[in-house]
Order: C-alpha cells, then sequence, then structure tokens
C-alpha cells in the first residue's frame, strides 16, 4: 500500500496528496504501535510520506519563482 512512485504523484491532485500524507501517518502510527520500531513496512512507510512532502515542497517553491 505505501509504494509510491513519483510518476503516482505528479498525477495526484494538492488535496489527493493531503489525504495521501494523513492516510500514511496513520498507517505509520499503526505499524510502530503493532510491531518492532523499525521493520519494513514502516521504513516503507516513512519513504512514502518523504516522497509526498519532497514533492510539496518543490512544487511549492516552482509557484514562487
Amino acid at each position: 500500500m505505501a509504494l509510491l512512485r513519483n510518476s503516482d504523484i505528479v498525477k495526484m491532485k494538492k488535496e489527493e496528496i493531503d489525504t495521501k500524507l494523513s492516510e500514511l501517518r496513520m498507517e505509520s502510527v499503526k505499524a510502530s504501535v503493532t510491531a518492532n520500531k523499525q521493520n519494513a513496512k514502516t521504513k516503507e512507510i516513512k519513504r512514502a510520506i518523504a516522497r509526498l512532502l519532497t514533492f510539496n515542497r518543490s512544487k511549492d517553491s516552482l509557484k514562487k519563482q
């Protein structure tokens, strides 16, 4: 579920990205509670969150220029 590719993120609208971020954060909390602190699922969720946040920041910086 957490696997996100940049091509998928580019196709998303701002609202979709925000909802996906909140879903992934909730999934991250659930995964860290039920399992060890650092398993493969938690790691992939963190990467997906980082991808979304990075894309948001780069998109915002392009708008300012």
